[in-house]
Formats: structure tokens, sequence, C-alpha cells
């Protein structure tokens, strides 16, 4: 009568073994342009099989146009051995890791774990570059990178708007974001080609987006070096952008620097209701002089 077998360490070592070569079969080998996973995603709204959700987005934009809410996924589809499934990390028909990064609330597979994924609970979804180098920043409503920890304007849910260039949602969007000095938030890519088109300011505010004090300098220079003729030596009222606050200065062709914070990103208005007279005519304009 045989006795009972038991496994030794070397044996459940060796079985450990296997099954985590078998959970790395094909790993960083399948998923789309958007990320690299070993399944696909049942979509909930039209029970469509799709790369991810965004290739679902996409496909669907021009035609019977809607989106998937990554929480309201509950089935996926095993690229190796095409089972279908309720969300899971590991396959339970073939044992792979569907997902080398996953996230049981977002239901979001990455084999690409360089890129450093975490899931913020107050954003309510998975971002990537570290969770050691992002704060959430509860009146923005989003996670910012520690640099503008205690050193940014805060504008309240700033990045659940859209690009005031592309009109693309900010807070779900995979593109970079720039937060401007105003607070106010757009696509990085968005913001150099603005600013490539000699674009300076936010296009939300009008406050100015870089530093510029070398141009305001050089601004200077040339409005002393630019005299005006005596018909046009006269006063007029500017608001600046920047500082919000009214100057009266004499008019130029130039510029109009304000007289508070030295900026030049200003624009003509009425003359205040409690100044006193001015001898400058009346003006009220929106052009901005930058």
């Amino acid at each position: 009568m045989g006795g009972a077998q038991f496994l030794g360490d070397n044996d459940v070592a060796a079985r450990d073994g296997e099954a985590a070569d078998r959970r790395d079969v094909g790993k960083m080998e399948h998923g789309c342009e958007h990320y690299r996973r070993r399944c696909k995603i049942v979509a909930p709204c039209c029970n469509q099989v799709f790369p991810c959700r965004h290739c679902h987005n996409e496909a669907t934009a021009s035609g019977d146009r809607h989106t998937i809410c990554r929480q309201d996924v509950k089935k996926v589809v095993c690229i190796l051995c095409e089972t279908e499934q309720p969300v899971s990390q590991v396959c339970i028909s073939c044992g792979v890791n569907m997902g080398e990064y996953f996230c049981d609330i977002c239901k979001f597979y990455d084999d690409d774990t360089e890129k450093g994924q975490y899931h913020c609970n107050d954003c309510g979804i998975c971002r990537v570059g570290g969770k050691e180098n992002f704060f959430h920043c509860v009146k923005c409503g989003s996670c910012y990178s520690v640099v503008l920890r205690d050193n940014h304007q805060c504008v309240e849910n700033s990045m659940r708007q859209n690009c005031p260039i592309c009109y693309e949602y900010l807070f779900d969007s995979l593109q970079g974001t720039r937060v401007l000095n105003c607070g106010h938030t757009m696509h990085l890519t968005c913001f150099e080609e603005m600013v490539e088109h000699n674009k300076y300011t936010c296009p939300i505010c009008s406050k100015t987006a870089l530093d510029l004090t070398r141009h305001w300098e050089m601004l200077d220079q040339e409005i002393e070096a630019t005299i005006m003729p005596p018909v046009y030596r006269y006063k007029i009222w500017v608001l600046c952008n920047d500082c919000n606050k009214v100057s009266e200065v004499n008019f130029h062709v130039i510029g109009h620097k304000c007289s508070h914070c030295s900026s030049y990103n200003t624009r003509s208005t009425s003359r205040p209701a409690d100044s006193p007279g001015s001898s400058s005519p009346s003006t009220d304009s929106s052009d901005n002089n930058m």
C-alpha cells in the first residue's frame, strides 16, 4: 500500500517558477497604439470587443458616437487563448498575466510598467509618472507634479475642462498638460504651438503665460528711442491683464506699460468713474497690446 506523497521544497519552488514563467508569456508582445496588454475589453455599451477604451471611442467617433466609462467594463478576452471572462489580472484559462500592471477599480491593464502607473483615489482613475512624483491638488481637482506643490495658482477644477486650444477634455487625456502661471491648464503640445505662433498669453484669462521680463525691457528701450509727434502726446487709461489694475499712461504706438507691475500686457479702457478728469480722449477697446 503506497503512502501519501508530499512535495518537497524544491518541488514547490519549481512549481511556483513554472507558474511565474507562464504568467509572463507574451509580455509586451500584444496590445494597441495606446497600451501593451494581453487582453481585449468587451465594451459594456455595445458588447463589441476592442483592444482598449480609447480604440472603442475612436472607432465610434464618426458614427454612433459614444464612449466607455472605464469602471463599467465587466468582461475581457484573453489574447493568448481567446477566453472571455470576468475582469481579473490572471487569465482563468491559460494563467497568463493579462497586464503586468492591473487596477481592479479602473479595469485597466498595461504591460509597460516603466510608465510608473498608479491609481489616485482622489482622481478616481489611474495615472502615470510614478506616485512619488505627483500630489493631488484638491482645489484644482487633479494630480500635479510635486514641483508645483505650494507653487501654483489654484483654479477650482482647472483640469476638468477642455483644452482651450484643441477642446479635448484634459482630465483623462493621454497627452501631457501645462499649468500656466494663472492656474489655467492646456495640453503641453498646444501650449508649445501657441508660443510658436507668437501668442504668449492665456487663451482664457489673457494673463502672461511666460516670463517676458527681457521683452518688456526691450520695449522700454524702443519706446524711449521712438518720440511721438506732438499731436499724439496725450494720456490714456489702460487695464493690465496681469495685475487687473488701471493706469493712466502716455499714449504710444508701440505699447502701454502698466504703472503698477511694469507689464506691457495691457489694453485701453475708459477712465475710471472715481478718477478726476483726464486730458486724454476717452477710449474703450478690447485690443490687446501684446
